[in-house]
């Protein structure tokens, strides 16, 4: 008996596409959010402001690093970006 793709991939399949794009999701709302806690600091230590480009590059690396800080330590990832971005340093 040969299954299709769809009986294959069955329930559980449907699970992790959508688990895939939540995260994906969540993700950008934090890389989003990241922004505007960089923006906040730099305005704080009145520093100028990147471009929006830089922003989000910075933004994105500060997101992964505190994905990885957290696998690797069990924490929760939100601290952990707001904990980096506190010490930006000039």
């Amino acid at each position: 008996m040969v299954l299709s793709d769809h009986e294959v991939m069955g329930l559980g399949g449907w699970f992790v596409r959508i688990r895939v794009f939540k995260m994906g999701f969540i993700k950008e709302q934090q890389k989003r959010l990241a922004i505007r806690f960089l923006s906040w600091q730099y305005e704080k230590k009145k520093l100028p402001i990147p471009a929006r480009i830089e922003l989000e590059r910075h933004a994105s690396r500060i997101v992964e690093d505190a994905h990885r800080i957290a696998r690797e330590r069990g924490r929760n990832v939100m601290s952990i970006i707001k904990e980096m971005i506190a010490d930006l340093k000039p």
